[in-house]
């Protein structure tokens, strides 16, 4: 094996017993986890208790029933939470080494600092796949639950495309890293996260959303029909960029600035 390999794999090593064990992983991935679960069964239970207040705060999700309104609400949520939670994950990933004070113990490693990084992204891409998966099946699960039977075709079609939603909206996330890493800190990343999710908000009001990466993958969760395939594969230039960006900061980082 070579040398590059050999250190790409101990920073790998490294950074996934860093991720298992903190405490920030962990919570951002179960208040994802049981939000989008909580929510999505919550209102479920509201629209069949048939109160008029709560089916006002519900709105139209309210005239949809069975898998198709669990589902379309279990959408909305993770679109609109996932990204932050995904946010606070790479900020804390990138932004926790500058906060420590680890970060001048980096250099002193004879693994180069881009390839920390790198490592950094790749389990970073991996633990989103498996919170994915993950929220998918609790999901699958928890119709089961509430009684709605096993899911006809279109209905798992919809359940579906959860999985890529989560995912895409991870890689949306990616300019975080890249943030914490120029402010060097957490709050930075979390900062830009914030502006990203606003920045959807105004695309979607605006009627661009559709070919605005940060809110495609929303809307063809939501109506795959009105997002066109070219369109929903702009988001895939999120993470190239910024990715890219992220490890071009730390090939040029310095300990004095």
């Amino acid at each position: 094996m070579n040398k590059p390999l050999e250190g790409l794999h101990a920073a790998l090593d490294v950074e996934v017993r860093k991720t298992r064990s903190s405490r920030t992983v962990i919570a951002a991935g179960a208040i994802l986890f049981l939000g989008v679960s909580a929510l999505a069964s919550g209102f479920t239970l509201a629209a069949r208790s048939g109160n008029q207040t709560a089916l006002a705060k519900i709105g139209p999700l309210a005239s949809q029933e069975g898998w198709a309104g669990y589902l379309s609400s279990a959408h909305q949520i993770t679109a609109a939470g996932s990204v932050l939670a995904f946010g606070i994950v790479l900020s804390w990933m990138y932004g926790r080494e500058f906060t420590d004070g680890t970060i001048s113990g980096l250099f002193a490693l004879p693994v180069r600092r881009t390839t920390i990084a790198l490592a950094k992204l790749i389990v970073y891409a991996g633990w989103s796949v498996v919170v994915a998966a993950l929220l998918t099946a609790a999901l699958l699960v928890l119709g089961l639950a509430l009684g709605f039977g096993w899911p006809q075709a279109a209905e798992l079609e919809g359940l579906s495309r959860l999985l890529p939603l989560t995912v895409l909206s991870a890689l949306i996330a990616t300019p975080a890293a890249w943030s914490a890493t120029l402010g060097r800190g957490l709050l930075s990343g979390i900062g830009l996260t914030v502006g990203v999710m606003a920045g959807a908000q105004v695309a979607v009001l605006g009627g661009a959303g559709p070919w605005f990466p940060v809110s495609a993958p929303a809307l063809w969760a939501i109506a795959p029909g009105t997002v066109p395939p070219a369109a929903l594969a702009l988001t895939l230039a999120i993470p190239l960029v910024f990715g890219g960006l992220t490890l071009w900061s730390w090939s040029r980082l310095q300990l004095d600035r």
